[in-house]
């Protein structure tokens, strides 16, 4: 019923501008990224693929066009990023459908009219990423100050700035691991930057905080 009610605003052109897209396409298209990243756009269980659910549009879109340009060097989501298979109103509008989803983190309190189907549904929905070990104290303290701009106070991300909080912590390590050797662009020009500038421990710590801010949404 939210979905629905979602593209009946969108087709009015209510609600966030940069979301007015074709939402009924961008699930179709989905289908095609579900068989990595899921139905519902929850990833790969061990975070082998990214959560792409609830994830910021522009930077849902900017990635999908960085694949195509190989400037973000992913061999897999090459052929399926190509103006021929996923023209740019393709992406506005997957881009804005995987935005739409709602990944609960709580597990559903069911009413005795619920079928089991209605129970499997709803149970689908949930994800709940695993406490990292970590100094939660240290991870709040440089998160605050190094990376709260970009990625906001609740780690929900802004703009083309990506949603942290609900992300599997395996990819997380992996992409910041990617950042520090250089083999894919961070948010700085120049050689090095930001977590180059962190120890390893630092950033198990960082990790530890982003995933004790998901019981808080």
């Amino acid at each position: 019923m939210k979905f629905k009610f979602l593209v009946l605003l969108f087709s009015l052109g209510i609600g966030n501008p940069g979301n007015a897209q074709n939402l009924e396409k961008g699930k179709e298209i989905n289908s095609t990224c579900a068989g990595c990243h899921g139905e519902l756009g929850q990833g790969g269980s061990r975070g082998e693929y990214p959560r792409l659910a609830g994830q910021q549009v522009k930077y849902l879109e900017s990635q999908l066009k960085a694949f195509r340009a190989r400037t973000r060097v992913n061999i897999p989501m090459y052929p399926y990023t190509q103006e021929r298979e996923l023209p740019d109103e393709d992406i506005k509008d997957v881009a804005a459908y995987l935005a739409s989803i709602e990944l609960p983190t709580k597990w559903p309190v069911f009413k005795d009219s619920d079928d089991a189907l209605t129970r499997l549904t709803l149970t689908e929905r949930v994800m709940i990423i695993p406490r990292a070990p970590g100094n939660l104290a240290n991870g709040e303290a440089i998160y605050q100050k190094k990376c709260v701009t970009c990625h906001g106070k609740t780690g929900m991300g802004r703009g083309m700035f990506p949603m942290l909080v609900g992300q599997y912590t395996s990819y997380l390590m992996r992409q910041m691991e990617k950042y520090i050797k250089g083999e894919r662009p961070h948010d700085e020009e120049a050689v090095g930057g930001l977590l180059n500038t962190l120890k390893e421990e630092d950033l198990q710590d960082i990790l530890a905080y982003v995933t004790s801010m998901q019981e808080r949404q």
